[in-house]
């Protein structure tokens, strides 16, 4: 289930609340860049994911809707991130059309960073392929502000 920040559940679906989004920012003189990111933490045996839709205002800061889902499966690193980037792009395949019809750039934010020093690195060409290949403009840490910062506070 999508809701706010504030926690306040979205009653349409994702689709029809972003269009209504998109026709209300649009009358009031906003313009806008979609970024979608799915960031995960392990707690014990539970891995919770979080999903966010970034909306960003040009010059006028930006709010978010959110998803979380919870999995007991046991995953290494890279399969997690490659998960993650899957929720991501699942949500971007979804809300794709309706962007283009408004002419709203989109962004797939993956968590995984580009400095081999670190674990997730291990996924960043398979990811970065993934994305690509769907047709979505790639974005890895440290630009991938939508999983690294705020589906970070989400999980965290």
């Amino acid at each position: 289930m999508w809701r706010k920040l504030n926690g306040e559940q979205l009653n349409k679906s994702i689709i029809r609340e972003v269009e209504l989004t998109l026709q209300r920012e649009k009358e009031i003189g906003n313009k806008l860049k979609v970024c979608i990111g799915t960031d995960s933490q392990v707690y014990g045996t539970n891995i919770e994911f979080a999903t966010v839709i970034v909306f960003l205002r040009e010059k006028r800061g930006g709010f978010m809707y959110i998803r979380s889902d919870n999995s007991k499966q046991k995953m290494g690193i890279k399969e997690r991130m490659l998960i993650e980037v899957s929720k991501s792009i699942e949500v971007a395949y979804q809300l794709c059309d309706l962007l283009d019809k408004y002419h709203i750039d989109l962004e797939v934010h993956a968590d995984i960073n580009t400095n081999p020093s670190f674990k997730s690195n291990t996924a960043l060409s398979e990811a970065m392929g993934y994305i690509l290949s769907m047709g979505f403009v790639f974005k890895a840490k440290p630009d991938a502000f939508a999983s690294s910062y705020c589906a970070n506070k989400i999980v965290h």
